[in-house]
């Protein structure tokens, strides 16, 4: 075996060795880099080993090259901006206005609260974009109600998990701007491509509830009788409620889309209009503005150190060959672009009940990216197959972290079983979305071709 290959997998093997060690990935990236590096250079200049791009110190220096160019993509200038909206937004009190409106619009319909749910984490993927907040706020305003209302332990839990974990997908999604940096596509394509299957996971959900409730009404029951008839009052609150928020995400989506505006200056115009909603409702002080402010810069540096951990890492594995090995495997198996496509969505798959989804769009893509260019296959198509391979990550038993996220501020009562058990359905129909977008490419090249007139 080449020197090269036992390189690559000694470097593989402890990096995943070390992860479950618990060391802090940002770290471990990057220090697991430098071990590797002096290991290339010292086979290099004492044993003449030349299978090695890194020959030297001044070798491995180019990766300045690389952080200078991080340091001066605007794309990435965005990514505090969203994360700042999405936090805002969940201090500004609009989900918990639009859940109490909802509840009285939708709680006479069988499963008519597990549809609330739905509505409102579609409303919130779209304007904020953070699975952990919206899992966390779904959970603490739906199911102290569902609960109440004799829902199913297991399944208003599923329908919370699911319906938070959208805003891993749905525009403006942080992770679709960190995937388009690290594959040098548009982040706009990324936006346009992941809203229609987006909606359409999201109807499928809604679909799914009215079917449990008409079949099993006793674990998705509707109202009781006895409470409040609506009216058509109500109806228009509870429509009035979810301006606001519409109108946030025409502004964000909006601009971009129809090209008024770049990804970072939408992402600015988003993080203000939070604001001023919060001011709309009276929760805008100087505490929250400051806890927003250190919360989004606590969730910035984490991104970064680990931005900058994954680029030292993804440097040092293709000048030690690493990405000539992959490259020569995938080819090696003799599989067309379809099926070459299938064995990239079960590799992340895989990686997903192991890594969070920082290290998949930040290692595992970009070495995985250039096979799939390199067979012709449209990139849009492939990136937003990888994400809704990646939410389905975040709900697959046993370690989906949205399912942690909401073990954390359930009621009292709901177990880990319960949270499990719950989310089968949805992984299912997750897992149903990819087949249709593998089999259909337009569900999510339609709405970029239709803006750039090739639809």
């Amino acid at each position: 075996m080449p020197f090269y290959e036992i390189l690559f997998l000694a470097l593989m093997v402890t990096f995943i060795t070390s992860l479950f060690l618990g060391y802090p990935v940002a770290w471990l990236l990057a220090g697991v880099s430098l071990v590797f590096t002096a290991i290339a250079i010292t086979l290099t200049t004492q044993f003449g080993v030349d299978t090695f791009l890194l020959t030297s110190w001044v070798k491995f220096s180019g990766i300045i090259d690389r952080f200078d160019a991080i340091m001066s993509n605007w794309v990435l200038v965005s990514l505090p901006m969203f994360v700042y909206m999405g936090l805002m937004l969940d201090r500004s009190g609009v989900a918990d206005t639009m859940m109490r409106n909802f509840v009285k619009v939708f709680g006479g319909l069988r499963g008519g609260l597990g549809l609330t749910v739905i509505v409102i984490g579609i409303l919130l993927a779209a304007s904020t974009g953070i699975v952990g907040a919206s899992v966390v706020l779904l959970a603490m305003l739906s199911m102290p109600i569902m609960l109440q209302h004799h829902y199913s332990k297991a399944l208003a839990s599923g329908i919370v998990a699911a319906s938070g974990t959208l805003g891993i997908l749905i525009p403006p999604s942080i992770m679709l701007v960190l995937m388009a940096d690290q594959v040098s596509v548009s982040v706009g394509d990324l936006f346009m491509g992941a809203l229609v299957p987006g909606l359409l996971l999201g109807v499928l959900y809604m679909a799914f509830v009215v079917i449990v409730g008409f079949v099993r009404p006793d674990i998705l029951p509707p109202r009781p009788a006895g409470d409040e008839k609506l009216t058509a009052r109500q109806i228009g609150i509870a429509f009035l409620s979810t301006l606001p928020t519409f109108g946030l995400i025409l502004v964000v989506l909006g601009s971009i889309f129809f090209g008024i505006a770049t990804p970072t200056e939408a992402s600015g115009l988003g993080a203000f209009g939070a604001m001023l909603l919060a001011a709309a409702n009276r929760k805008l002080n100087w505490q929250v503005i400051r806890e927003v402010g250190i919360a989004t810069t606590t969730t910035t540096c984490f991104i970064f150190a680990i931005f900058i951990g994954a680029t030292v890492f993804a440097y040092v594995l293709r000048m030690i060959g690493g990405d000539e090995l992959i490259t020569e495997f995938f080819k090696g198996t003799g599989l067309g672009p379809t099926g070459m496509v299938m064995l990239v969505l079960a590799v992340v798959f895989v990686a997903g009940f192991f890594l969070d989804w920082f290290e998949i769009v930040l290692i595992v893509l970009p070495l995985l990216a250039p096979v799939i260019k390199h067979s012709g296959i449209e990139m849009t198509w492939f990136l937003i197959l990888v994400a809704l391979m990646l939410q389905t990550s975040f709900l697959t038993p046993p370690v989906g972290f949205s399912l942690f996220y909401l073990k954390g501020v359930v009621p009292k009562g709901v177990t880990i079983r319960d949270i499990y058990l719950g989310v089968i359905p949805f992984v299912l129909m997750q897992m149903a979305m990819v087949g249709l977008c593998l089999l259909f490419p337009q569900i999510i090249l339609w709405l970029p071709g239709r803006m750039y007139g090739a639809g």
